[in-house]
């Protein structure tokens, strides 16, 4: 969810805005490839959960494929279309579902990538917000 990452991985963008998606929810569950007992973020379904998170326009559909070398896709990540809320209504976007080969439990954050999560603050419930920055990290 953080902005200056996104530009950072050389993605062009025209906007960006606040999403939802119903019945998921965020799980710190994906190993990370480079740190034992380190977690990344996944969505996994869950009845009666939401996930809210940033949504960004992408100037060509293919700007997407910038995305997979950092998400280590297909091997760790799967990229599917979702449909998501907006304040537009339902909107069709891509987005990324760990591999079940690289889930564990018990694994957890670390402060500086939950930051990259938290840097969305402007376009999550402040409900959300708040359970996100109770997120017990490794370090």
């Amino acid at each position: 969810m953080n902005a200056d990452r996104v530009s950072e991985r050389g993605l062009l963008v025209s906007g960006m805005r606040a999403a939802s998606l119903p019945d998921y929810r965020l799980a710190f569950n994906k190993v990370s490839a480079l740190q034992d007992g380190v977690a990344h973020a996944n969505i996994m379904w869950s009845r009666g959960k939401t996930v809210e998170g940033v949504l960004y326009d992408l100037v060509r559909t293919e700007e997407i494929l910038k995305m997979d070398p950092f998400e280590r896709a297909p091997w760790n990540y799967g990229r599917e279309a979702i449909r998501v809320e907006t304040d537009r209504g339902y909107e069709w976007t891509w987005t990324y579902f760990a591999n079940t080969a690289v889930l564990r439990a018990g694994c957890k954050p670390t402060v500086e990538y939950l930051g990259h999560l938290l840097a969305g603050q402007a376009f999550l419930s402040p409900g959300y917000y708040a359970a996100l920055q109770g997120t017990a990290t490794v370090d």
